[in-house]
Protein backbone atom coordinates (compact mmCIF):
# COMPACT_ATOMS: atom_id res chain seq x y z
CA UNK A 1 0.00 0.00 0.00
CA UNK A 2 1.16 3.77 -0.45
CA UNK A 3 -0.81 6.26 0.78
CA UNK A 4 -3.82 4.64 1.01
CA UNK A 5 -3.50 3.24 -2.68
CA UNK A 6 -2.35 -0.02 -4.54
CA UNK A 7 0.34 0.44 -6.82
CA UNK A 8 -0.28 -2.04 -9.60
CA UNK A 9 2.64 -2.83 -12.12
CA UNK A 10 1.17 -2.62 -15.36
CA UNK A 11 3.00 -2.61 -19.00
CA UNK A 12 2.75 -0.15 -21.85
CA UNK A 13 1.07 -2.11 -24.24
CA UNK A 14 -1.87 -1.70 -21.22
CA UNK A 15 -1.99 2.16 -21.59
CA UNK A 16 -4.70 2.80 -24.45
CA UNK A 17 -3.72 5.10 -26.50
CA UNK A 18 0.31 5.10 -26.15
CA UNK A 19 1.53 4.29 -28.70
CA UNK A 20 -0.33 7.41 -30.65
CA UNK A 21 0.15 10.25 -28.13
CA UNK A 22 2.64 12.91 -29.20
CA UNK A 23 5.52 11.82 -26.43
CA UNK A 24 7.48 14.98 -27.56
CA UNK A 25 5.20 17.07 -25.81
CA UNK A 26 5.74 15.63 -22.72
CA UNK A 27 9.19 15.48 -22.85
CA UNK A 28 9.98 18.43 -23.65
CA UNK A 29 7.54 19.29 -19.79
CA UNK A 30 9.78 16.48 -18.29
CA UNK A 31 12.96 18.64 -19.41
CA UNK A 32 11.59 22.05 -17.75
CA UNK A 33 11.05 20.44 -14.89
CA UNK A 34 14.89 18.68 -15.06
CA UNK A 35 16.19 21.78 -15.46
CA UNK A 36 14.88 23.32 -11.87
CA UNK A 37 15.23 19.41 -10.15
CA UNK A 38 18.64 19.58 -10.94
CA UNK A 39 19.64 22.80 -10.46
CA UNK A 40 17.62 23.56 -6.95
CA UNK A 41 18.13 20.79 -4.57
CA UNK A 42 15.32 22.40 -2.57
CA UNK A 43 12.82 21.55 -5.29
CA UNK A 44 14.42 17.87 -4.37
CA UNK A 45 12.93 18.12 -0.65
CA UNK A 46 10.91 15.12 0.75
CA UNK A 47 8.21 13.63 -0.25
CA UNK A 48 5.99 10.46 -0.37
CA UNK A 49 7.81 9.07 -2.41
CA UNK A 50 11.18 10.77 -3.10
CA UNK A 51 12.13 12.90 -6.13
CA UNK A 52 15.63 11.99 -6.06
CA UNK A 53 14.93 8.77 -8.16
CA UNK A 54 13.92 11.02 -10.91
CA UNK A 55 17.80 12.70 -11.40
CA UNK A 56 19.14 9.98 -13.68
CA UNK A 57 16.13 9.98 -15.71
CA UNK A 58 16.65 13.94 -16.08
CA UNK A 59 20.09 13.43 -17.20
CA UNK A 60 19.30 10.88 -19.72
CA UNK A 61 16.90 13.65 -21.00
CA UNK A 62 19.25 16.19 -21.53
CA UNK A 63 21.58 13.76 -23.35
CA UNK A 64 18.66 13.57 -26.17
CA UNK A 65 18.62 15.81 -28.92
CA UNK A 66 16.50 19.10 -28.57
CA UNK A 67 14.51 17.97 -31.92
CA UNK A 68 13.58 14.59 -30.64
CA UNK A 69 10.64 13.24 -32.02
CA UNK A 70 7.95 11.38 -30.34
CA UNK A 71 9.58 8.02 -31.19
CA UNK A 72 12.57 9.41 -29.39
CA UNK A 73 10.34 10.63 -26.77
CA UNK A 74 8.37 7.32 -26.39
CA UNK A 75 11.62 5.08 -26.41
CA UNK A 76 12.90 7.68 -23.55
CA UNK A 77 10.09 6.53 -20.95
CA UNK A 78 9.33 3.40 -21.79
CA UNK A 79 13.59 3.02 -20.82
CA UNK A 80 13.44 4.78 -17.77
CA UNK A 81 10.30 4.46 -16.55
CA UNK A 82 7.59 1.61 -14.92
CA UNK A 83 3.92 2.32 -14.95
CA UNK A 84 2.03 1.71 -11.83
CA UNK A 85 -1.52 2.03 -11.23
CA UNK A 86 -2.61 3.85 -8.82
CA UNK A 87 -5.76 1.90 -7.46
CA UNK A 88 -7.16 4.16 -3.94
CA UNK A 89 -9.12 1.96 -1.51
CA UNK A 90 -12.38 3.41 -2.46
CA UNK A 91 -13.82 4.91 -5.18
CA UNK A 92 -11.64 6.46 -8.48
CA UNK A 93 -9.15 8.65 -9.19
CA UNK A 94 -10.66 12.28 -10.08
CA UNK A 95 -9.73 15.24 -12.38
CA UNK A 96 -10.32 18.79 -12.44
CA UNK A 97 -9.23 21.74 -14.24
CA UNK A 98 -7.67 25.31 -14.08
CA UNK A 99 -6.07 28.11 -15.71
CA UNK A 100 -4.54 31.53 -15.27
CA UNK A 101 -7.23 33.82 -15.38
CA UNK A 102 -7.22 37.27 -17.47
CA UNK A 103 -9.05 40.22 -15.81
CA UNK A 104 -8.87 43.81 -15.61
CA UNK A 105 -7.79 45.60 -12.75
CA UNK A 106 -6.09 48.65 -11.32
CA UNK A 107 -3.49 49.98 -9.27
CA UNK A 108 -5.33 51.91 -7.59
CA UNK A 109 -8.99 50.97 -5.87
CA UNK A 110 -12.31 52.27 -7.69
CA UNK A 111 -15.61 51.60 -8.24
CA UNK A 112 -15.12 48.78 -9.92
CA UNK A 113 -12.34 47.52 -8.46
CA UNK A 114 -12.70 47.30 -5.06
CA UNK A 115 -10.80 44.27 -3.79
CA UNK A 116 -6.90 43.91 -3.70
CA UNK A 117 -4.22 40.78 -4.15
CA UNK A 118 -1.96 41.22 -1.44
CA UNK A 119 1.66 41.04 -0.66
CA UNK A 120 2.95 38.51 1.37
CA UNK A 121 2.92 39.70 4.39
CA UNK A 122 6.29 39.66 6.55
CA UNK A 123 5.04 37.94 9.71
CA UNK A 124 3.95 35.29 7.81
CA UNK A 125 5.34 32.21 8.46
CA UNK A 126 5.56 28.69 6.55
CA UNK A 127 5.26 25.59 8.80
CA UNK A 128 6.05 23.12 6.53
CA UNK A 129 7.87 19.85 7.99
CA UNK A 130 8.46 21.79 11.25
CA UNK A 131 7.25 20.15 14.40
CA UNK A 132 4.72 22.39 15.67
CA UNK A 133 3.05 23.00 19.12
CA UNK A 134 -0.51 21.59 19.62
CA UNK A 135 -2.44 25.20 18.98
CA UNK A 136 -1.10 25.02 15.21
CA UNK A 137 -2.07 21.22 14.61
CA UNK A 138 -3.87 21.53 10.81
CA UNK A 139 -2.15 24.91 10.25
CA UNK A 140 0.11 25.31 6.97
CA UNK A 141 1.49 28.50 8.14
CA UNK A 142 1.48 30.82 11.68
CA UNK A 143 1.81 34.50 12.64
CA UNK A 144 5.11 35.78 14.16
CA UNK A 145 3.98 37.56 17.69
CA UNK A 146 6.43 39.00 20.51
CA UNK A 147 5.06 36.28 22.19
CA UNK A 148 6.19 33.38 19.67
CA UNK A 149 3.65 31.55 16.56
CA UNK A 150 -0.18 32.28 16.62
CA UNK A 151 -2.56 30.96 14.04
CA UNK A 152 -2.70 33.63 11.19
CA UNK A 153 -5.37 35.66 10.67
CA UNK A 154 -8.55 33.64 8.38
CA UNK A 155 -9.78 35.58 5.38
CA UNK A 156 -12.50 37.15 7.33
CA UNK A 157 -10.60 39.03 9.64
CA UNK A 158 -7.72 39.97 6.61
CA UNK A 159 -10.73 41.50 4.63
CA UNK A 160 -12.24 43.40 7.80
CA UNK A 161 -8.75 44.63 7.97
CA UNK A 162 -6.54 42.51 10.65
CA UNK A 163 -3.27 43.20 8.30
CA UNK A 164 -3.05 47.01 8.83
CA UNK A 165 0.17 47.90 7.88
CA UNK A 166 1.51 44.54 6.34
CA UNK A 167 -1.36 44.49 3.94
CA UNK A 168 0.43 45.85 0.71
CA UNK A 169 -1.81 45.12 -2.44
CA UNK A 170 -0.49 44.86 -6.00
CA UNK A 171 -3.65 45.43 -8.04
CA UNK A 172 -7.56 45.66 -7.47
CA UNK A 173 -9.80 43.48 -8.71
CA UNK A 174 -13.74 43.00 -9.26
CA UNK A 175 -14.53 41.08 -5.95
CA UNK A 176 -15.67 37.81 -7.70
CA UNK A 177 -12.68 37.93 -10.36
CA UNK A 178 -10.37 37.95 -7.24
CA UNK A 179 -11.66 34.96 -5.49
CA UNK A 180 -11.55 33.05 -8.60
CA UNK A 181 -7.57 34.13 -8.81
CA UNK A 182 -7.24 33.07 -5.10
CA UNK A 183 -8.50 29.66 -6.23
CA UNK A 184 -6.82 29.70 -9.62
CA UNK A 185 -3.08 30.91 -7.93
CA UNK A 186 -1.90 33.49 -10.40
CA UNK A 187 -3.27 35.72 -13.16
CA UNK A 188 -2.65 38.17 -16.07
CA UNK A 189 -4.29 41.71 -14.74
CA UNK A 190 -4.86 43.99 -17.13
CA UNK A 191 -4.80 47.47 -16.32
CA UNK A 192 -4.33 49.37 -19.88
CA UNK A 193 -5.19 49.32 -23.19
CA UNK A 194 -1.60 48.63 -24.22
CA UNK A 195 -0.38 44.89 -24.73
CA UNK A 196 2.39 46.20 -22.06
CA UNK A 197 -0.47 47.09 -19.69
CA UNK A 198 0.03 43.57 -18.33
CA UNK A 199 0.58 42.78 -14.75
CA UNK A 200 1.52 38.92 -13.85
CA UNK A 201 0.54 37.95 -10.24
CA UNK A 202 1.90 34.60 -8.74
CA UNK A 203 1.12 32.72 -5.90
CA UNK A 204 3.80 33.86 -3.18
CA UNK A 205 2.12 31.82 -0.29
CA UNK A 206 -1.16 31.20 1.86
CA UNK A 207 -2.03 31.85 5.53
CA UNK A 208 -2.03 28.40 6.18
CA UNK A 209 -6.29 27.49 6.77
CA UNK A 210 -7.61 24.83 5.11
CA UNK A 211 -9.28 25.42 2.06
CA UNK A 212 -13.22 25.15 1.48
CA UNK A 213 -14.32 24.80 -2.11
CA UNK A 214 -16.96 27.45 -2.50
CA UNK A 215 -18.98 25.47 -4.64
CA UNK A 216 -19.87 23.11 -2.90
CA UNK A 217 -20.45 26.10 -0.25
CA UNK A 218 -23.40 27.17 -2.60
CA UNK A 219 -24.18 23.49 -3.25
CA UNK A 220 -25.57 23.10 0.84
CA UNK A 221 -27.11 26.40 0.96
CA UNK A 222 -28.59 26.54 -2.46
CA UNK A 223 -29.73 22.47 -2.77
CA UNK A 224 -28.69 23.42 -6.65
CA UNK A 225 -27.53 19.40 -7.53
CA UNK A 226 -23.84 19.36 -7.42
CA UNK A 227 -23.03 18.27 -11.21
CA UNK A 228 -24.79 22.01 -12.42
CA UNK A 229 -22.48 23.85 -10.15
CA UNK A 230 -20.11 24.51 -12.52
CA UNK A 231 -17.43 27.49 -12.46
CA UNK A 232 -19.71 29.55 -14.95
CA UNK A 233 -23.19 28.73 -13.02
CA UNK A 234 -21.10 29.14 -9.77
CA UNK A 235 -20.11 33.17 -11.54
CA UNK A 236 -23.99 33.25 -12.44
CA UNK A 237 -25.28 32.45 -8.92
CA UNK A 238 -22.71 34.94 -7.44
CA UNK A 239 -23.50 37.98 -9.47
CA UNK A 240 -27.40 37.49 -8.94
CA UNK A 241 -26.45 36.84 -4.99
CA UNK A 242 -23.81 39.12 -3.98
CA UNK A 243 -24.95 39.33 -0.84
CA UNK A 244 -24.80 35.70 0.33
CA UNK A 245 -21.87 35.11 -2.16
CA UNK A 246 -19.74 37.24 -0.09
CA UNK A 247 -20.83 35.71 3.26
CA UNK A 248 -19.90 32.21 1.89
CA UNK A 249 -16.90 33.24 0.00
CA UNK A 250 -15.82 34.05 3.71
CA UNK A 251 -16.40 30.57 4.82
CA UNK A 252 -13.57 29.64 3.33
CA UNK A 253 -10.85 30.65 5.93
CA UNK A 254 -7.89 29.94 3.67
CA UNK A 255 -6.81 33.26 1.68
CA UNK A 256 -3.56 33.56 -0.76
CA UNK A 257 -1.16 36.11 -1.22
CA UNK A 258 0.87 36.97 -4.45
CA UNK A 259 3.83 38.61 -5.88
CA UNK A 260 4.10 40.31 -8.91
CA UNK A 261 6.04 37.98 -11.59
CA UNK A 262 7.48 40.32 -13.86
CA UNK A 263 10.27 37.96 -14.81
CA UNK A 264 7.84 35.49 -16.75
CA UNK A 265 8.24 35.23 -20.62
CA UNK A 266 4.65 36.85 -21.19
CA UNK A 267 4.41 33.68 -24.72
CA UNK A 268 4.70 31.24 -21.38
CA UNK A 269 1.85 29.75 -18.70
CA UNK A 270 1.91 30.95 -15.43
CA UNK A 271 4.74 29.92 -12.90
CA UNK A 272 3.88 26.32 -10.85
CA UNK A 273 4.60 25.53 -7.87
CA UNK A 274 7.69 23.40 -8.62
CA UNK A 275 8.57 26.24 -9.96
CA UNK A 276 8.55 26.23 -14.11
CA UNK A 277 6.13 28.01 -16.48
CA UNK A 278 3.71 25.76 -16.89
CA UNK A 279 2.63 24.16 -20.45
CA UNK A 280 -1.13 23.79 -21.56
CA UNK A 281 -2.69 20.38 -21.30
CA UNK A 282 0.54 19.04 -20.28
CA UNK A 283 1.75 20.19 -16.74
CA UNK A 284 -0.52 18.39 -13.42
CA UNK A 285 -1.20 19.46 -10.53
CA UNK A 286 -0.46 16.76 -7.90
CA UNK A 287 -0.40 16.49 -4.08
CA UNK A 288 2.81 17.35 -3.22
CA UNK A 289 3.20 15.75 0.22
CA UNK A 290 2.53 12.13 -2.56
CA UNK A 291 4.18 13.14 -5.91
CA UNK A 292 7.45 14.95 -6.51
CA UNK A 293 7.44 17.47 -8.98
CA UNK A 294 8.91 16.09 -12.42
CA UNK A 295 7.16 12.52 -12.06
CA UNK A 296 5.32 11.90 -15.60
CA UNK A 297 1.81 10.49 -14.84
CA UNK A 298 -0.55 9.14 -17.36
CA UNK A 299 -4.40 9.74 -17.29
CA UNK A 300 -6.79 8.05 -18.97
CA UNK A 301 -10.39 10.03 -18.71
CA UNK A 302 -13.61 11.07 -20.21
CA UNK A 303 -14.14 15.15 -20.27
CA UNK A 304 -16.89 17.20 -20.98
CA UNK A 305 -16.63 19.19 -24.02
CA UNK A 306 -17.52 22.62 -23.79
CA UNK A 307 -20.98 23.47 -24.95
CA UNK A 308 -21.71 20.26 -24.99
CA UNK A 309 -23.07 17.11 -23.83
CA UNK A 310 -21.01 15.02 -25.22
CA UNK A 311 -17.64 13.89 -23.71
CA UNK A 312 -14.37 13.30 -25.29
CA UNK A 313 -11.70 10.92 -24.46
CA UNK A 314 -8.40 12.05 -23.02
CA UNK A 315 -5.76 9.37 -22.87
CA UNK A 316 -2.50 11.21 -22.49
CA UNK A 317 1.25 12.01 -20.40
CA UNK A 318 1.04 15.11 -18.40
CA UNK A 319 4.24 15.60 -15.94
CA UNK A 320 3.49 16.72 -12.13
CA UNK A 321 4.84 20.46 -12.14
CA UNK A 322 1.81 22.20 -9.86
CA UNK A 323 0.11 21.71 -6.71
CA UNK A 324 -2.85 22.90 -4.49
CA UNK A 325 -4.60 23.09 -1.40
CA UNK A 326 -7.40 20.93 -2.88
CA UNK A 327 -5.31 18.27 -4.49
CA UNK A 328 -5.13 15.81 -1.51
CA UNK A 329 -5.09 11.64 -2.07
CA UNK A 330 -3.06 9.90 -4.45
CA UNK A 331 -5.11 9.66 -7.69
CA UNK A 332 -6.21 13.22 -7.56
CA UNK A 333 -5.13 15.81 -9.92
CA UNK A 334 -5.65 18.88 -11.73
CA UNK A 335 -5.30 20.16 -15.28
CA UNK A 336 -3.41 23.08 -16.54
CA UNK A 337 -5.89 23.99 -19.25
CA UNK A 338 -3.96 27.41 -20.45
CA UNK A 339 -4.51 30.75 -19.75
CA UNK A 340 -7.84 33.57 -20.55
CA UNK A 341 -11.42 33.13 -21.60
CA UNK A 342 -11.60 29.95 -23.25
CA UNK A 343 -9.17 27.62 -21.31
CA UNK A 344 -11.14 28.76 -18.53
CA UNK A 345 -14.52 27.61 -19.81
CA UNK A 346 -13.01 24.09 -20.67
CA UNK A 347 -10.93 24.14 -17.26
CA UNK A 348 -14.59 24.98 -15.50
CA UNK A 349 -16.72 22.21 -16.62
CA UNK A 350 -14.14 19.45 -15.51
CA UNK A 351 -15.35 18.25 -11.86
CA UNK A 352 -14.58 15.46 -10.35
CA UNK A 353 -13.68 13.71 -13.58
CA UNK A 354 -13.04 9.84 -12.61
CA UNK A 355 -10.11 9.04 -14.42
CA UNK A 356 -7.40 6.05 -14.28
CA UNK A 357 -3.97 7.38 -12.67
CA UNK A 358 -0.88 5.72 -13.63
CA UNK A 359 2.58 6.93 -12.47
CA UNK A 360 5.64 6.41 -13.95
CA UNK A 361 8.10 5.31 -11.90
CA UNK A 362 11.94 5.48 -12.21
CA UNK A 363 13.24 2.17 -12.84
CA UNK A 364 15.84 2.60 -10.25
CA UNK A 365 13.71 3.89 -7.34
CA UNK A 366 10.79 1.34 -7.64
CA UNK A 367 7.99 1.02 -4.39
CA UNK A 368 8.32 -1.45 -2.01
CA UNK A 369 5.09 -3.80 -1.84
CA UNK A 370 3.94 -3.11 -5.30
CA UNK A 371 1.99 -5.75 -6.94
CA UNK A 372 2.74 -7.00 -10.31
CA UNK A 373 0.45 -7.45 -13.44
CA UNK A 374 -1.65 -10.69 -13.14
Amino acid sequence: MFAGARLVERSYADLTGWRSNAQAMALAAFRRSCAVMVDTAAARRATGFPADGLVPACAAARRLPPEAGDVEARAFFEAHFVPYRVVPQAGDGFLTGYFEPEVQGSLKPSARFTTPLLALPDDLVPLGDRDVPAHLAGFAAARQTPDGLAPYHDRAAIEDGALGAQARPLVYLDWIDAFFVHVQGSARVRIGPGAEDVVRVAYAGRNGHPYASLGKLVVAETGIPPEQMTAPALIAWLRANPEAGRRLMRENRSYIFFRRADELDPAEGPLGAGMTQLIPGRSLAVDRTLWPYGLPVWVEAELPEPGSEALRPLRRLFIAQDTGTAIRGPARADIFFGSGPAAGEASGIVRHAPSAFVVLLPKGSLPAGRERKP
